[in-house]
């Protein structure tokens, strides 16, 4: 989207935000997520280990990683005619991408028509993570949906680094963090803070092909899940990631699928805030093809602690 009004300055930290993102070519960042998502056979039945990296940027394993691997990991001991409809995760413990990650899975259940996982993901001998996924053979019957809001065409919100690099509070450190390479193309809509609003917006598409295999598309849509959803809860108060004194970080995350999806194609997630207190903020989101088809629902419980500077 473009703005009037916007100074050398602005339009340089846009040049610089777009460089950074562009700075790993697309297709070589997407095949580096989906690596991430094979995971290796443990000695013992029915575990995994994902190796440590040997560098990091991040401070912390991002959580939508580890919600697709773990989803990854429950699928890989459920018959393939069943398809992941439900996940419902914790997050225990802040992970480091520079140790190893060893999932655990648990078959709790196997019936003829639905199967249930149990996955625990330890670091270094602690439980970090833990995830339910339910798989169900693909069963017709009734149908409805809440219908896709009237929202604009991703072509006329904000490309996601350009609405990074004019944020007030970006300095270089965030700006370089921020607008690391990402596996997906993002166009954001987020209304002013004045207007006190609860709902907002963002577009995804993946920046290289990974084909139709349905779980690994899943797997994909479970990752992007995690991206802005906790923010929901500060769009009303008028914050955001790089306001100063703002902690936050998710607590729980809940996905239902209802149908499939290509992530290389346009979808967007429409999210909103129900409500904020005890320094948590709950957030819901609805994730819609272009053509307006429902193709998730996500609930999700963040920490927000909030301490402005004196």
């Amino acid at each position: 989207m473009t703005g009037a009004g916007r100074t050398p300055e602005v339009l340089a930290r846009i040049e610089q935000a777009r460089a950074l993102f562009d700075s790993v070519p697309a297709e070589e960042m997407v095949q580096s997520i989906s690596r991430l998502f094979d995971l290796v056979p443990d000695e013992a039945p029915d575990e995994f280990i994902f190796p440590a990296l040997p560098s990091t940027s991040r401070a912390r394993i991002f959580g939508g990683q580890v919600v697709a691997q773990s989803l990854m990991a429950a699928a890989r001991t459920v018959e393939p005619d069943k398809q992941i409809h439900s996940l419902h995760a914790y997050f225990l413990r802040g992970g480091q991408e520079t140790a190893p990650l060893h999932f655990r899975v648990h078959r709790d259940f196997d019936g003829r028509s639905f199967s249930n996982r149990r996955v625990v993901v330890r670091q270094e001998g602690k439980v970090i993570f833990n995830l339910t996924a339910s798989f169900q053979q693909p069963d017709p019957g009734l149908a409805h949906q809440v219908p896709m809001p009237d929202l604009l065409p991703p072509e006329e919100c904000w490309d996601f680094t350009d609405f990074i690099a004019v944020s007030p509070n970006m300095d270089d450190r965030l700006l370089h963090q921020m607008a690391r390479p990402r596996p997906f193309e993002m166009r954001s809509f987020r209304p002013p803070a004045k207007a006190k609003a609860t709902q907002h917006y963002q577009w995804f598409r993946l920046r290289g092909s990974i084909g139709d295999n349905p779980l690994l598309n899943r797997a994909f849509l479970a990752y992007a899940s995690d991206m802005g959803l906790l923010s929901s809860s500060m769009l009303p108060h008028g914050l955001n990631w790089t306001t100063p004194g703002l902690f936050s970080t998710s607590l729980d995350h809940a996905m239902w699928f209802h149908n499939d999806v290509r992530v290389d194609d346009w979808f967007v997630f429409v999210m909103d805030s129900g409500w904020t207190g005890n320094s948590r903020g709950i957030n819901h989101g609805y994730i819609y093809t272009r053509d307006g088809t429902l193709i998730a629902s996500v609930v999700q419980e963040g920490l927000l602690r909030y301490k402005p500077p004196a």
